[in-house]
C-alpha cells in the first residue's frame, strides 16, 4: 500500500474504498477507546512490521538467515534465544548440554551480538527480541553494539519482551523471584525512558499463556491483568504513566477461529484504554495497545503439514483485520523442527499476499460494524473483565500467579480442549478427520550437537583478550546497585562493554536476588 492517504483506492472492479465504514457513528479509528485501531488511516497509511522470528546454532548461522530474510523483503527482525541465554546460563554451564543452539541462538557475552548483527545497522531496523529473566543484559548488548557502531541511541528502536509474569504463570523461563524480577523490569522502564526513548520495554505477553492452552478470553484477561500490574509496579516506583505508557507493547496469539480472534484484539484496545485511564493516563498515546501478533504454533499439525499454510493464513488475516502493528507468520514444518529457509520465504510471502492481494488494507477495521464481529468483541470484552475482576480481588496478577489460580485456569482449558479433540468434537483436519497414510516428512532443519563446544571455544577466546581485572570490578560495581536499590541497567551495561559474559552478570545477580524455584 502507498504511505499517501490521499489516493483514491478501489476494488478490482473499479469500486472506491473509503477509509472506515460507519453505520451508526460509532467509534473512529485511532481515537479513545482505540476500539477500530490506533491509527486514523491504519494500513492505508502504512503497512505493519513484517518479522520472521529467527533464532538458531550460533550467531554466525542466524546472522545469515537475517540477511536472507532481509532480502526476502522482511521489514523488521525478530531474534529467538536458546534456552541457556534465555535462563542466564552460559553455554559452558552443566545444565546447558544439550540445549546450546537449538531452540534459538546462543549469545554468551557481546562478542556474539556483534556477529550476529554483522552487516546490519541498528539505527535502520527495528528489532524484536523475546527474552525475558534475562532481558536486561541483552537490552545491554544490543546498546554496547548500537554504540560501537555510532548510532544515535534516541533513533534505536526495538522491543524487547521482558514480561515475566507470564514466565511464572505459563512458560517457565525465570531466574529470580517476582519482586526482584519486578524490580529490574522497572529499572529497564526507567533507563530506556531516557536513554532509549524510541524502545519499547516491555511486550506483555499473551502468546506463551495461550500456548500453554488458554482459550481467547483467558488469553486476553491474563495478559491485560498482567499489564496492570506492570502499570502498578511502575507507578509504585514513582515513574510517569504518561511517558513509560507510551513504549509498553504487547504480543498476541492468533488462532484458526477467524472472527473471534478478531473481536479479541478490538477487545483488547478498548479495554488497555479503560485500563490505562483509571490509573491516571491522559495522554492518548499512553492509552494505546499497540501489538505485535504470532500464528499459533499450538495449532500446527506434523500431520499434513502442508496444511499449516492454510492455518497460518487464516490466523495472519484474523490478526490484519483485528488491527495488529507487527506480524510473524509461522513456517509450516514447524511442528516438526525449526523452519528451513523455504519454510520462512513461504511464511513471508503469505504476509506479503495478505498485504498486496488480499484487498483486507483497504480500509480501517473491515469487520467493523458486522453484528457478528460487534456482538462477538463485547462478548470477549465481558467474559475477560470477569476475569480481571476476579485477580484484583486476589490482590493483582503477581497474587494470582503465586496463589496458582491463573495456572489452573489454563490447565483447565487445556484439559478441555484436548478431550474435546479426542472425542472428535474438536475437528482438527488431518490429525481426527480426513487422515491419510504419509511417509515421513523429510528435509527437516536440524541443529547438531558440535554447536557447545563452539561456544564453549568463543567464550574462552574472550576471557583469554579482554580485561578480566575491569570485568571484575564492573561487576562488583552490579552486585553493589542490586544490593543497595539503584537502578542496575548503567551496571549491567558498563559490564557487558568489558565483556563479562551473560551467565557471569547473571549470576552476579542470582547472588543477590535468589532463584525461583516455583514454590
Amino acid at each position: 500500500m502507498s504511505n499517501d492517504t490521499t489516493k483514491k483506492i478501489t476494488t478490482d472492479s473499479g469500486i472506491e474504498v473509503n477509509r472506515i465504514y460507519k453505520s451508526d457513528g460509532g467509534d473512529d479509528a485511532g481515537k479513545f477507546p482505540f476500539t477500530r485501531g490506533v491509527q486514523p488511516d491504519m494500513y492505508r497509511g502504512k503497512l505493519w512490521t513484517m518479522r520472521q522470528y529467527a533464532g538458531f546454532s550460533t550467531a554466525e548461522e542466524s546472522n545469515e538467515r537475517y540477511h536472507f530474510l532481509l532480502n526476502q523483503g522482511t521489514t523488521g527482525l525478530s531474534v529467538a534465544f536458546d534456552l541457556p541465554t534465555q535462563i542466564g546460563y552460559d553455554s559452558t554451564h552443566d545444565l546447558s548440554d544439550g540445549e546450546v543452539g537449538k531452540a534459538g541462538v546462543a549469545i554468551d557475552s557481546l562478542a556474539d551480538m556483534e556477529i550476529l548483527f554483522k552487516g546490519i545497522e541498528l539505527e535502520k531496523i527495528t528489532t524484536s527480541m523475546t527474552i525475558n529473566a534475562s532481558a536486561s543484559v541483552l537490552l545491554c548488548m544490543y546498546i554496547a553494539l548500537a554504540k560501537k557502531q555510532g548510532a544515535n541511541l534516541a533513533n534505536i528502536s526495538g522491543t524487547i519482551q521482558n514480561d515475566i509474569l507470564k514466565e511464572y504463570a505459563a512458560r517457565g523461563t525465570y531466574i529470580y523471584p517476582p519482586k526482584p524480577s519486578m524490580r529490574i523490569i522497572t529499572d529497564i522502564f526507567e533507563y530506556c525512558s531516557k536513554e532509549l526513548p524510541k524502545w519499547n520495554t516491555i511486550s506483555i505477553s499473551g502468546y506463551h499463556i495461550r500456548e500453554a492452552g488458554a482459550n481467547a478470553v483467558q488469553e486476553l484477561a491474563f495478559t491485560l491483568a498482567d499489564g496492570k500490574a506492570y502499570l502498578q509496579a511502575a507507578i509504585d516506583k514513582g515513574l510517569d504513566i504518561n511517558v513509560f505508557a507510551k513504549r509498553l507493547s504487547f504480543f498476541f496469539n492468533a488462532h484458526n477461529n477467524l472472527f473471534e480472534e478478531v473481536a479479541k484484539f478490538r477487545a483488547a484496545r478498548k479495554m488497555w484504554a479503560k485500563i490505562t485511564s483509571d490509573l491516571g493516563a491522559t495522554d492518548p498515546r499512553a492509552m494505546m495497545l499497540r501489538f505485535h501478533t504470532q500464528t499459533g504454533g499450538s495449532t500446527l499439525t506434523a500431520q499434513q503439514p502442508q496444511n499449516n499454510i492454510v492455518r497460518v493464513t487464516i490466523q495472519a488475516l484474523a490478526a490484519v483485520m483485528g488491527g495488529t502493528q507487527s506480524l510473524h507468520t509461522n513456517g509450516f514444518d514447524e511442528a516438526l523442527a525449526l523452519p528451513t529457509e523455504e519454510a520462512a520465504r513461504i511464511a513471508l510471502r503469505t504476509q506479503q499476499i495478505v498485504a498486496y492481494e488480499s484487498g483486507a488494507t483497504m480500509t480501517v477495521d473491515p469487520l467493523g460494524g458486522s453484528h457478528y464481529v460487534e456482538a462477538l468483541t463485547n462478548e470477549v470484552e465481558s467474559k475477560a473483565w470477569e476475569y480481571i475482576h476476579k485477580i484484583d480481588e486476589m490482590g493483582g496478577a503477581v497474587a494470582a500467579i503465586e496463589a496458582g489460580y491463573i495456572q489452573k485456569e489454563i490447565a483447565a482449558s487445556a484439559y478441555q480442549y484436548q478431550r474435546d479433540i479426542e472425542s472428535g468434537d474438536k475437528v482438527i483436519v488431518g490429525v481426527n478427520k480426513f487422515t491419510i497414510e504419509e511417509p515421513p516428512f523429510e528435509n527437516l532443519f536440524t541443529v547438531d550437537d558440535t554447536i557447545r563446544q563452539i561456544q564453549i571455544d568463543k567464550i574462552n577466546h574472550v576471557k583469554a583478550k579482554r580485561d578480566n581485572e575491569l570485568v571484575k570490578e564492573t561487576l562488583q560495581a552490579l552486585e553493589k546497585a542490586a544490593i543497595d536499590g539503584s537502578n542496575v541497567m548503567p551496571k549491567i551495561l558498563d559490564a557487558v562493554e568489558a565483556y563479562a559474559t551473560l551467565g557471569e552478570v547473571c549470576d552476579v545477580m542470582r547472588g543477590v536476588f535468589g532463584e525461583y524455584t516455583g514454590g
